[in-house]
């Protein structure tokens, strides 16, 4: 054999060589990745059902974007808060009623151990225009503290509302035409949801001279001052969104309950207030935001809501009081103390009934 025939020889074998060991090296290099890929971080999907007050953090790409990094996907759907224990929550990985009443209704149908978790809270509150926190003001129903905030004295509040007291019965009010008929205040359908059945909660204690209801009794007790404060409002939405969303547009009712997380939302997304006044009631309920885990990857979810400071900044970014940690809250809304009382002070904290106390108040409303 010549020189260029040898020559030729030796390149073909290289270059088989060559090749194999290239296919060889790409076999390790694809094996090698998928060995080093952590099945943990892999995203799992967590399906839920939320109170509507948290969608909009569950919405939050930014809110995604943290769970994604942390392998998981939420997937949720809204109820109110007390009529989740009427789905099947067949196929779901947990509930996140607004409260520590109805998760614990849910709580027994779950087999997870650990318990509910709380990540954050927010108390009940009251917008008011300006006109109708002044009249309010001037009538001894509320005390202000400047233009933008005060409290709604629960006592005398539901004194005038036994008494049903309208709104040009109020020295002060002749001079605001909008302000007419009885004076109330608009919540949501205690039966279904959250913050409305927790305003029956704080005004049955303090009707009922500062006792938390326990029994048949208590509930006959305040029955036709509750069932006053629901009825005179005629249709209830079942979340409190729309109620405020409406309050910020200028129609509805100048009164209206909802969660401070969403008066501290709107200032911390520097969007118009408008006229509002926010208004603490003396006596009130906070919303323990209760996550129920029905699986494994429920539980960590509400782990990670807990402790996770990135979702833990987010939250209070939605005006969530993340529990534990009120220097997160008070320097996020450092900016806004002219509307929010960042230690909540002078305002007491009323008992809940039981689910089933709170319930059997609710269906008496109806009638």
């Amino acid at each position: 054999m010549g020189f260029r025939e040898q020559a030729a020889a030796v390149r073909r074998i290289v270059g088989i060589v060559l090749a194999v060991l290239l296919i060889g090296g790409v076999a390790i290099a694809v094996a090698a990745g998928r060995d080093s890929k952590d099945p943990g971080t892999a995203p799992r999907t967590v399906r839920g059902v939320i109170g509507s007050e948290k969608a909009e953090f569950f919405a939050d790409p930014d809110v995604a974007k943290a769970l994604a990094n942390r392998g998981i996907v939420v997937k949720a759907e809204t109820s109110g808060s007390w009529a989740m224990d009427r789905l099947s929550l067949k196929g779901y990985d947990f509930a996140f009623p607004g409260s520590k009443a109805p998760a614990d209704d849910l709580q027994r149908r779950s087999a997870v151990t650990g318990g509910p978790l709380r990540p954050f809270y927010s108390p009940l509150v009251v917008v008011a225009h300006r006109a109708a926190a002044q009249v309010l003001a001037a009538n001894g129903l509320a005390a202000l503290n400047g233009r933008t905030s005060g409290k709604l004295l629960m006592g005398p509040y539901l004194r005038a509302a036994r008494d049903d007291r309208t709104w040009q019965q109020l020295k002060g009010s002749g001079r605001h035409a909008e302000l007419t008929g009885t004076v109330f205040i608009t919540s949501t359908d205690p039966v279904s949801s959250n913050s409305g059945a927790l305003y029956l909660a704080a005004a049955s204690y303090v009707a009922d001279g500062g006792r938390v209801a326990a029994d048949g009794a208590a509930i006959d007790r305040t029955a036709p001052l509750l069932r006053k404060l629901i009825q005179v409002q005629g249709a209830q939405q079942t979340s409190s969104d729309a109620p405020f969303r409406d309050f910020i547009s200028g129609v509805g009712n100048p009164l209206v309950l909802v969660y401070e997380s969403q008066v501290a939302s709107l200032l911390m997304q520097r969007q118009d207030a408008g006229d509002l006044v926010l208004l603490y009631p003396d006596t009130t309920v906070s919303s323990d935001h209760t996550l129920v885990p029905l699986t494994a990857e429920g539980r960590r979810l509400g782990e990670l809501l807990s402790i996770d400071p990135r979702l833990r900044e987010l939250a209070v970014r939605h005006g969530f009081r993340p529990q534990g940690a009120a220097a997160e809250f008070t320097a996020a809304t450092a900016g806004h103390t002219d509307y929010i009382d960042q230690k909540l002070t002078g305002v007491r904290q009323a008992p809940v009934p039981t689910a089933t106390v709170l319930r059997a108040m609710a269906r008496r409303t109806r009638g």
